[in-house]
């Protein structure tokens, strides 16, 4: 019977296990795919203290320990696996081919910017809940970010170390559970986008249609108020989609400007990101009288001679003949409400009335405007969905019941004194 191999103490060590010369311990085992690996510590158990000067980490025996489970779970071990979070990132971008190109170039900016250089270095194995939680309230406190940012910061992750569960790299998720322990710590709810009142809408479009200096406007703002489009949806329309005879309009592309790889902006054509996005939707009167208007103006100033990724004949262009911008147009509406907000305020004082102030709002406030006027008057949520192109159902239920709040209030208010109820 073969001696049992005992160290420097006199302890007996296990198969696998040896002290080298200068005291430290080794353990050499098989990994997964059958490699030999190794690990080493200056500790064999975990009451053994370290050598004044050495590096303090966990005993040889305790990451056996780990070793074992994880070669038994398939799970490749630390000591063998060299796959950083960017391996794992361009691992993961490279197999998604149905990513839309708009959303690539966006997950490529943020990863680059915010994520390679911090922790895209680091083992994937080595990254813990504790370390993504620690990261995520840097880029809070240091880099100012919103919950929106995070949001895209957390989506890009996720997914990446999910990935790494799946082939083995870690055995459990990191982000998992983050972002919500992140809002709660931090009080955070996503910020609800709020639609135009009645008497604010009405105050809005009677003003740009008064106004010598901002009446060009009113036939986009009346497609955008009238059709609840996405605003990627209205720069992009085209007069072929617009069907006069039927009174209808496709919805079938979006017009997006994205930031390129090097950096640059560029407009592009995308398609809806679900099948919900292509729509036909009925074309109001007055949505009707204002694409007319402004395929006369077209026709007297000369056609949109723009082209994008194959795309021309655009209903709307600025004054330089180009499609617009979204960040353009929410210049243009904070120029108009901020002068009809002066003009009201200077007005109410002469008039000794309180004034009728527009808040603050940019252009996707008027899709959810149009959506509140239409839940306000149709019950049909089926028939809401289709039209707004929400793919989900519970957001078309969410703003039905917000609108709708109000008109119950209403309908209480016109009840009261009515019936005999004492």
């Amino acid at each position: 019977m073969s001696e049992k191999r005992k160290d420097n103490r006199g302890r007996i060590l296990r198969d696998g296990e040896s002290q080298r010369t200068d005291g430290r311990y080794r353990y050499q085992y098989l990994d997964s795919k059958g490699e030999r690996r190794e690990v080493c510590s200056w500790k064999l158990v975990e009451t053994d203290k370290t050598p004044p000067g050495k590096r303090d980490d966990i005993s040889l025996r305790e990451k056996e320990k780990q070793i074992v489970k994880d070669v038994q779970d398939g799970i490749r071990t630390p000591a063998g696996n060299k796959t950083t979070l960017n391996d794992m990132f361009e691992l993961y971008m490279s197999g998604k081919c149905d990513l839309k190109q708009s959303t690539r170039t966006n997950y490529k900016y943020m990863y680059k910017n915010y994520v390679f250089d911090v922790i895209g270095q680091k083992k994937i194995s080595n990254i813990k809940y504790s370390d993504i939680k620690s990261y995520y309230n840097w880029l809070i406190k240091e880099k100012g970010f919103k919950p929106n940012s995070m949001e895209i910061i957390n989506t890009i992750l996720h997914p990446v170390f999910t990935l790494a569960v799946r082939d083995g790299y870690i055995r459990s998720n990191p982000t998992d559970g983050v972002m919500a322990e992140i809002k709660k710590g931090h009080s955070w709810e996503k910020p609800k986008r709020h639609a135009l009142t009645e008497q604010e809408q009405t105050a809005f479009i009677d003003f740009v249609a008064k106004s010598d200096i901002y009446k060009h406007w009113l036939p986009l703002f009346t497609v955008f108020l009238g059709t609840g489009c996405r605003v990627g949806e209205i720069i992009g329309l085209r007069w072929q989609d617009c069907d006069f005879e039927n009174r209808t309009i496709s919805i079938n592309h979006n017009l997006v400007y994205r930031q390129q790889d090097d950096g640059k902006c560029e407009m592009h054509v995308t398609t809806p990101k679900t099948s919900a996005g292509c729509r036909t939707i009925p074309m109001l009167n007055e949505v009707r009288r204002a694409l007319l208007q402004e395929r006369k103006r077209q026709m007297r100033r000369g056609h949109n001679q723009t082209e994008i990724d194959g795309y021309s004949g655009f209903v709307f262009t600025n004054r330089e003949g180009y499609v617009h911008n979204p960040q353009t147009l929410n210049r243009a509406i904070k120029r108009i409400y901020t002068a009809y907000n002066e003009q009201e305020t200077e007005k109410a004082k002469k008039e000794h009335r309180q004034p009728v102030i527009i808040r603050h709002f940019s252009i996707h406030n008027l899709r959810h405007t149009f959506c509140t006027r239409f839940c306000e008057n149709e019950t049909n949520i089926k028939v809401i969905q289709e039209i707004m192109g929400h793919s989900d159902i519970s957001t078309t239920m969410n703003i039905y019941a917000e609108a709708t709040e109000g008109k119950k209030k209403e309908s209480f208010e016109n009840l009261q004194g009515k019936i005999k109820i004492c």
